[in-house]
C-alpha cells in the first residue's frame, strides 16, 4: 500500500493531519496532508508485508533498526525476533531515503489490540517531527485495518508524553526491559459501542 504524504513540519507547532483524495489513485493510495507552521516537505507513507519489501529496501529498514535500538542504544538484543514475517512495515521516504519506521502487529485474537512497535526515525532526520508523522500514520493503517480493535505498544519509559499526545493511556508500572524502562499503553477504538 503506498500513502504519499505532503508533511510541514516545526518543533513545537501542532500537526494537522488532512486526508485528500487523488485524482488518478492507484489501488490503496492516498494523500495526507500534514500542515504546521514552517518550511515544507513531501515524504511518501507505505505499508508493506515483508514479503513485499525488496532485499534492499528491507536491508534499510533493519540496519536502521539495529543501528538505532541496538547500537545507539547500547543493548544487544535480539531485534529480529520473529515478528517482522507476520507485520505490516510503515515507512517514511524521501526520494529512496528511509527516514523512519514503525512496525504494525494484527490482533492476535479477535478481542486483542494490534500492535505498534519498532517506532524509529533516523538520527539523520531527528528534530523534524517525523516520529509524529509515523504515530499518526501507524494509528490511521491500524484503524483502517482494525477498526475494532484498540492499539496497544510497549513504550520507554521518557517517551511516555509522547504517546500520551496520540490518546494513549499508561496500562501497567514501568518495568525494565532488555535494560531500558518501559510502560504498555493502549489507546482505545475511536468509536466504542454504546
Amino acid at each position: 500500500m503506498d500513502v504519499r504524504a505532503a508533511v510541514a513540519v516545526q518543533a513545537g507547532k501542532p500537526l494537522e493531519v488532512m486526508t485528500v483524495q487523488l485524482e488518478e489513485q492507484r489501488a490503496g493510495e492516498v494523500l495526507v496532508e500534514v500542515k504546521a507552521t514552517g518550511a515544507a516537505a513531501t515524504y511518501r507513507v507505505d505499508l508493506r508485508s515483508l514479503d513485499e519489501l525488496p532485499a534492499r529496501e528491507l536491508y534499510d529498514l533493519l540496519r536502521m533498526r539495529v543501528d538505532v535500538f541496538v547500537v545507539e542504544q547500547n543493548c544487544p538484543y535480539p531485534e529480529l525476533d520473529g515478528k517482522d514475517i507476520d507485520a505490516l512495515h510503515l515507512r517514511l521516504l524521501e526520494g529512496a531515503e528511509l527516514l523512519g519506521a514503525a512496525r504494525i502487529l494484527k490482533p492476535y485474537e479477535p478481542q486483542d489490540p494490534s500492535k505498534i512497535g519498532r517506532v524509529v526515525v533516523s538520527p539523520d532526520h531527528r528534530g523534524k517531527r517525523l516520529g509524529d508523522v509515523l504515530m499518526s500514520e501507524a494509528i490511521a493503517a491500524c484503524e483502517r485495518l482494525y477498526p475494532e480493535n484498540p492499539i496497544a505498544l510497549s513504550a520507554q519509559a521518557h517517551l511516555r508524553r509522547f504517546y500520551e499526545s496520540f490518546g494513549f493511556i499508561a496500562v501497567s508500572k514501568e518495568y525494565l526491559q532488555d535494560g531500558i524502562p518501559h510502560i504498555d499503553m493502549v489507546r482505545q477504538r475511536a468509536t466504542q459501542p454504546a
